[in-house]
């Protein structure tokens, strides 16, 4: 049996044994993964992941945090922890998921990145299947979980991004993370074949500049590319409330009650806990990691 069918062997096994422990009317129990992915560094994109995950768990979700980030992962501290261990201790088969995983005060899980993720395509098959099996684990721990990915058309970027449920671009205002935005998106689209997208636009002076950004880019996407649907999610605002969590490496939500940034932060979890839409939903966290290698072949 040669990688690619062994891997989709592991996936399908996974897959019915799953079922068989849920029972047959509770297939759609696995979480939702959802890629939070921007063009250009410097976005706010870690810390819109971070409090993203605060609410939602406020609206009653179990949420886990992975950071596919390679070489600049911090997540951590965001939620101002330390870790000894990182996904590249998972992946050598050093250390196990529960060794590796840390634990906010809000119950939220966190695989760190460290330097984890070299480029997928140099994986052996060994590192895929101890991958796999050790991502089956987060179907019985997680309603949602988010990827904090790298910015740019990196290959892993792409990879996760292409391999997730659902894709939300974080973008600013400035010209060249409009411009950023609309390339990632064209290249997944192109080579990936993603024609849905959703976008939030951080710190924006209101809502009528943050509508500009998302015009810009939906006219660009409409123009050039064939069936790509862009969904704008809202805007976060330039809050000095939130400069001041993220200088004392705090979470937003929990340092004050309402914000501006805080209630956009809120209404995008509600935003994607609603929708339904998916680029992929194929059934498990097993499947979601076989797309993500699948992808990089």
């Amino acid at each position: 049996m040669d990688q690619a069918k062994g891997l989709r062997q592991i996936a399908r096994t996974s897959a019915m044994q799953r079922r068989e422990r849920n029972g047959a009317s509770n297939g759609n129990s696995y979480p939702r993964v959802i890629a939070v992915t921007s063009g250009k560094g410097g976005v706010g994109k870690t810390n819109i992941v971070g409090n993203l995950a605060v609410a939602m768990t406020r609206l009653g979700k179990r949420v886990v945090i992975i950071d596919t980030d390679v070489g600049l992962a911090n997540i951590d501290i965001v939620f101002n922890l330390r870790h000894k261990y990182n996904i590249r201790h998972l992946i050598s088969g050093e250390k196990t998921l529960s060794q590796v995983m840390v634990t906010t005060n809000h119950g939220i899980g966190i695989l760190p990145g460290g330097s984890g993720f070299a480029d997928l395509t140099h994986f052996s098959e060994g590192e895929k299947l101890t991958l796999l099996s050790e991502f089956e684990a987060f179907s019985d721990m997680a309603d949602i979980i988010l990827l904090d990915t790298g910015a740019g058309i990196s290959s892993n970027v792409l990879y996760f991004n292409a391999s997730a449920d659902q894709c939300l671009v974080v973008a600013t205002t400035e010209p060249t993370s409009i411009t950023d935005a609309y390339a990632l998106m064209k290249v997944m689209s192109q080579n990936y074949g993603i024609k849905y997208f959703k976008l939030v636009v951080n710190m924006a002076e209101n809502r009528t500049v943050a509508k500009k950004v998302y015009g810009s880019l939906s006219n660009a996407l409409d123009k050039f590319l064939k069936n790509v649907v862009l969904e704008y999610c809202g805007h976060v605002p330039f809050d000095p409330a939130l400069q001041k969590a993220v200088r004392n490496r705090s979470i937003l939500l929990d340092m004050v009650k309402n914000s501006p940034a805080a209630d956009a932060i809120s209404d995008l979890a509600k935003n994607l806990l609603n929708d339904d839409r998916t680029n992929q939903n194929q059934g498990n966290l097993t499947f979601f990691m076989n797309r993500v290698f699948e992808a990089a072949q």
